[in-house]
């Protein structure tokens, strides 16, 4: 398994963020969320000090749809990053950790009512407009309010990502944004930029998670802003952000590559720089979201090994206490991820397994084939890489509670969210007679 940020090894033990995990473990339990609180800021400040320009201003957005909760929101707050959120759950996360309402981007395609106006009634900085009747309820909306809401418009390139086809964004049959070879997308900002109670901004687009192809974003970048200088031209605006969005490919396993992020973001700067001067465009900010490229890495998820279960066919199986409650993706996306017995981490003489969960369920398989160190029960088995969309994704299902999540920095562990109890489960229940 491959070691990111504060992991290390020590005694046959892995160690994060200064603490042990059997340490971990007799402290806050298992099933256990652990993020590396120093990686994470390492790798924020990582995009914050190479995606910089002299040319115009540059914003970096953490996704909170990757991993939201008030620690995380704060932390994210204090780093100097702005947020984006795609639901009214998100946006109340955001503003109850005090969030700067004017650093957040509210994202979504089909945004409710009641969310728009939580986002109006708190003066959120941008709205991320995806449809034409989205922007109907926003500007009445504004204008019940008497206030000017400022929106970027979610547009198409077209631009194939090699990626996931569920994580493919930009395609022309995208359920996001609209088509920028769709000439009524030039008649709905015209429309827009008209409008008093909407103070039309920019443009925004996203080709996909998961790209490891530099020129993807390259193009991208070229794509949007020739198609910025026609909006400027033929809206009579003057364009001010450009949103470019992210989708950098991270590692689960060995099968990925993703590319030098520090290196690539200072060229990447300087390709921008050059085409707005070829294009004589000059906006004021150019943005960027990340996504889980900042938190994925630095986080793990702590298992304690249960049964061992050698079947007639197949690989020996190893049962863990969790499972696609905590981590749905390999079933979902059959996403792959890596694991280690984190208790003999030494140990050299590894044999293949299949990692299982305990859910009701055939497809509750975390890992198919998984090289690991003589497991037997009480063990402790990490899975790496799980700090996207793991906790935000993880449910209740066969009534199992949600996992602790815990924040490690310096050999010190606290507790961001607590874990769920048998309690928990039933509190939104009502017994009908």
């Amino acid at each position: 398994m491959k070691l990111f940020g504060t992991m290390s090894i020590k005694e046959n033990e892995l160690i994060i963020g200064g603490i042990g995990v059997s340490e971990l473990k007799s402290k806050h339990g298992t099933p256990l969320y652990i993020i590396d609180q120093k990686g994470f800021e390492d790798k924020a400040n990582l995009f914050i000090n190479n995606f910089k320009s002299n040319t115009f201003d540059t914003r970096v957005i953490y996704a909170s749809k990757a991993f939201m909760n008030l620690s995380i929101a704060k932390l994210v707050s204090k780093l100097g990053l702005c947020i984006d959120v795609v639901s009214g759950g998100e946006l109340y996360t955001a503003l109850k950790a005090g969030f700067d309402p004017n650093k957040i981007y509210f994202h979504g395609n089909n945004k409710l009512y009641d969310e728009l106006v939580l986002a109006v009634q708190n003066r959120v900085g941008t709205i991320v407009v995806d449809n034409e009747y989205e922007y109907d309820l926003l500007s009445g909306i504004s204008g019940e309010f008497e206030t000017v809401t400022r929106v970027i418009l979610r547009v198409n390139p077209g631009i194939e990502a090699h990626t996931h086809e569920y994580i493919q964004t930009t395609k022309n049959d995208s359920k996001f944004g609209l088509s920028i070879f769709d000439d009524k997308t030039m008649d709905f900002i015209i429309k827009m930029s008209s409008d008093p109670n909407i103070d039309f901004a920019g443009i925004h687009c996203h080709v996909g998670s998961q790209v490891f192809d530099e020129n993807t974003f390259l193009k991208e970048a070229d794509e949007m802003i020739k198609y910025a200088k026609e909006i400027e031209n033929e809206a009579q605006v003057v364009f001010k952000e450009l949103n470019l969005g992210g989708g950098f490919g991270v590692y689960y396993t060995d099968e990925d590559n993703p590319f030098e992020l520090g290196s690539f973001l200072g060229r990447y700067t300087k390709h921008i720089e050059h085409k707005l001067s070829e294009l004589d465009l000059n906006p004021e900010i150019i943005s960027i979201e990340p996504g889980r490229s900042l938190i994925n890495s630095y986080g793990s998820t702590l298992y304690t090994v249960g049964a061992i279960k050698k079947t007639m066919a197949g690989l020996p199986y190893v049962f863990v206490d969790g499972g696609m409650t905590d981590n749905p993706r390999p079933s979902l996306y059959q996403a792959k991820y890596e694991a280690v017995i984190a208790n003999k981490m030494d140990d050299t003489d590894l044999e293949s397994y299949r990692i299982a969960g305990k859910c009701c369920e055939t497809g509750d398989i975390l890992i198919k084939d998984a090289s690991l160190a003589n497991p037997m029960p009480g063990d402790l088995l990490l899975i790496s890489s799980t700090g996207a969309y793991n906790y935000s994704m993880s449910s209740n299902y066969n009534r199992i509670p949600r996992p602790e999540v815990v924040f490690v920095k310096d050999g010190v562990s606290k507790t961001a969210v607590k874990r769920e109890t048998y309690e928990d489960l039933i509190r939104n229940d009502e017994v009908i007679d």
